[in-house]
């Protein structure tokens, strides 16, 4: 199938700009994408038309909201092709799913001397609860060490598993470098010696098939709106008998069967993970977003996005003083590089000026930045929108910005 990408970026009205006077390119897509109207004409309807608290309502609109509230977590099953809806726990993003399983599963299962592996490619959100959770517990946090062009060490890995081992978290791809990890190896080898694995797919679900059946991860992260979705919102899927084993998270409205001052009792999965009001709206749209990347097919997407990638270091490479971070054999469609002898957010500020809106800084991969030795990189990372035309200009832009420093 071939994508009319035009007839695509007439989808998403915040691309019909201009940024200091230019024709806007986005290229921060790993840091958020946009939305298409079908999202945005969701959130409008529900507050228009259907606004109500949910589960807990008997009347004409809170049963509406309430269906096609969970209208969204059978899309979100099918996405993710978990056995059973009941699997699908709403978060507030990648963030707080890494967080949920640190203070529910972490804090019942893991004990003194206990480890806990991660890579050196994890965001900051799959290294801070995980370091949090060792201190408090007297656990020891484990780390896969990567080689120059940002893959992991699989024979370091198994030096690293033990019978102490009880969890692995790593990322399905790299945010910063766009490294694809080979998730499906790691969790067959963690599950040979009895730890359970949790996926950060908050870079890889709006990029590649997730099959968490096949891929027989106990849990798998995501956030909404690196998925076309609105923001606020996420994703845990937990295997039923983990999540049935974990305490709860929170305590409040829904994720109760009954409470009294002597005792409460907790409600099923997925709701007792999902106390208080939920964002009901962002769910609601989120279905929308789903329909979209389904619509389009993801191996479309994929082919369209790394035909960009693959365009644009061709491009980029000629250019002298160009310096790319991150050459994995396998990635999504992240660009991280450097001009020789500049800082990456003075190139950042100058492409900007360009309209052309890129990443820079350290990604929340402090770590990863300094296995490299480097402050930050500047991150151009594209979507199902973006053009060749984009990247001609991308590629005009570094190309005068080098120039200024490497004549």
């Amino acid at each position: 199938m071939t994508l009319d990408i035009q007839n695509i970026r007439g989808q998403f009205p915040v691309l019909d700009q201009e940024v200091n006077g230019k024709p806007l390119i986005y290229l921060d897509n790993a840091a958020t994408t946009q939305k298409p109207k079908a999202v945005l004409e969701a959130l409008s309807s529900y507050y228009t038309h259907d606004n109500s608290n949910i589960h807990r309502g008997a009347h004409t609109l809170a049963d509406r909201a309430t269906r096609t509230y969970e209208k969204t977590r059978s899309a979100v099953r099918s996405f993710l092709n978990s056995k059973e809806e009941e699997e699908i726990i709403f978060t507030k993003g990648t963030t707080e799913g890494i967080n949920l399983v640190a203070s529910t599963f972490g804090r019942k299962f893991i004990k003194e001397g206990d480890e806990i592996i991660i890579s050196t490619l994890e965001h900051h959100s799959n290294i801070v609860p995980w370091q949090m959770l060792c201190e408090e517990k007297g656990a020891v946090l484990k780390v896969i060490p990567i080689n120059d062009k940002g893959e992991i060490l699989i024979d370091e890995f198994d030096k690293l598993l033990t019978e102490k081992t009880k969890l692995v978290s790593i990322v399905h791809a790299s945010n910063a470098l766009g490294t694809i990890n080979p998730i499906e190896e790691v969790i067959s080898k963690a599950h040979k010696i009895g730890a359970r694995v949790l996926i950060d797919g908050a870079q890889s679900s709006a990029h590649l098939e997730i099959d968490v059946q096949a891929l027989d991860c106990d849990f798998f992260v995501m956030s909404a709106h690196k998925i076309y979705g609105p923001t606020g919102l996420g994703v845990l899927y937990g295997k039923r008998e983990v999540l049935e084993a974990m305490p709860p998270y929170q305590g409040g409205g829904e994720m109760i069967k009954e409470v009294t001052f002597d005792k409460t009792t907790y409600n099923e999965i997925p709701f007792k993970f999902e106390a208080g009001t939920p964002n009901i709206a962002d769910v609601i749209a989120f279905q929308k977003a789903i329909e979209f990347v389904n619509d389009l097919g993801k191996s479309n997407i994929r082919a369209h996005e790394e035909s960009l990638l693959t365009y644009a270091v061709d491009k980029l490479s000629n250019i002298k003083g160009f310096i790319p971070v991150g050459t994995a054999d396998k990635k999504v469609s992240v660009l991280s590089f450097l001009i020789n002898g500049m800082h990456p957010f003075d190139v950042g500020m100058m492409l900007d000026a360009s309209g052309i809106a890129v990443r820079t800084g350290h990604h929340c991969t402090q770590p990863l930045m300094n296995r490299f030795d480097l402050e930050g990189t500047v991150r151009a990372s594209f979507s199902v929108y973006n053009t060749k035309e984009e990247v001609d200009r991308l590629v005009e832009s570094v190309s005068k910005i080098a120039k200024l420093k490497n004549k």
